[in-house]
């Protein structure tokens, strides 16, 4: 099995020793997004609503840059600093994935990146 790293400038640069994403045989495993504008490096929205939409935007350039998309998605995590934010979220969320939604996991934590609300990971089947 080889290990291929998968970078696109159309989602934010890592900051730290990570890549945007990995592809290892037939599965992709996407690092967390944060909502956060690849062309200029602002944190984007106030609102739970906004922050996740661009999190999936950014998450979706990720996969395209695979030769992938949303409809790869096997499992996701999401992870809040207020679980009070879960149905704004979720709304959003349901809006890019549509009718066959993949598994998921959602966590409330203390704190993320740039002190965002909502960071999001995937891991991708493309067998």
């Amino acid at each position: 099995m080889t290990k291929k790293i998968i970078a696109t400038d159309k989602a934010p640069k890592a900051i730290g020793p990570y890549s945007q994403a990995v592809r290892a045989g037939d599965f992709i495993f996407c690092s967390g997004q944060i909502p956060m504008d690849p062309d200029t490096g602002e944190l984007v929205g106030s609102g739970i609503g906004a922050q996740t939409e661009r999190v999936l935007q950014n998450l979706q350039a990720v996969l395209r840059a695979a030769g992938a998309g949303l409809d790869r998605v096997v499992k996701c995590t999401v992870f809040l600093t207020d679980m009070g934010d879960f149905a704004g979220m979720n709304e959003v969320y349901g809006s890019f994935f549509g009718e066959d939604p993949p598994a998921r996991a959602a966590v409330e934590v203390s704190r993320l990146p740039r002190g965002v609300g909502v960071e999001i990971e995937a891991v991708v089947y493309l067998g």
